[in-house]
């Protein structure tokens, strides 16, 4: 059964307002079925989350929009096969978490990356997205939270999914990123809150936050 947003691999984006003033297109890129956000303000503004794979696809639901920033979500290849050219094409910010900085720009060979994390505010025109860090997927993954009308939208990149966390490598990690959502996410937003995972169908808060010990029960 297909869940909340659902959008297929190589098919159509997938359109939606989030607020009355922030339009948010969600699309299938690469072999492995990463979402890519393109958020789009009424003012022009515009950032997209995570340029995975596909770059003829993102530019062509950028159009003639300036693209302002470029964030990626964490250091994991797949987020990041399409970030040089769009770079190279739109001239835009490119923002990551900090810990994760390093192997990013190393990685895709680009230049200028800027790090951020907890307290930080991104700017889209008037509009501000929050960054949260999440440390267990990555020791640099950030999620990015915009106040909508009426609920809260977070990007989780790979540390949040429908039916648990991301993948973790140790249980050290594993006991991180648990934590990290509990007290970041979990204890801080409502049940309304839409989650936007770098893979699959969108999900909410509502419906994760009964399954939390049983995660943590199954250390996965």
């Amino acid at each position: 059964m297909q869940g909340i947003n659902h959008v297929e691999p190589g098919g159509p984006p997938l359109v939606a307002r989030l607020s009355g003033t922030v339009t948010m297109i969600k699309i299938s890129v690469g072999p492995v079925d990463n979402n890519a956000y393109l958020l789009q303000s009424n003012s022009g503004a515009s950032l997209l989350i995570d340029a995975a794979n596909d770059d003829d696809r993102l530019l062509n639901i950028i159009a003639d929009q300036h693209l302002d920033t470029i964030v990626t979500t964490h250091r994991h290849a797949d987020h990041w096969q399409a970030l040089p050219s769009l770079a190279a094409a739109a001239g835009a910010r490119l923002i990551c978490g900090q810990p994760d900085l390093e192997a990013i720009a190393t990685g895709a060979g680009v230049e200028g990356l800027v790090g951020v994390w907890d307290g930080d505010q991104l700017e889209l025109g008037t509009e501000r997205l929050e960054v949260i860090g999440l440390v267990g997927h990555t020791p640099g993954s950030i999620t990015l939270g915009y106040a909508g009308t009426g609920m809260t939208h977070l990007f989780t990149g790979d540390s949040l999914f429908p039916g648990g966390p991301g993948k973790t490598h140790t249980p050290e990690d594993f006991t991180s990123l648990m934590n990290d959502l509990e007290s970041k996410i979990f204890d801080r937003f409502d049940d309304n809150t839409v989650v936007h995972p770098g893979h699959g169908d969108d999900t909410t808060l509502g419906t994760e936050r009964p399954h939390l010990g049983e995660w943590r029960k199954r250390g996965w």
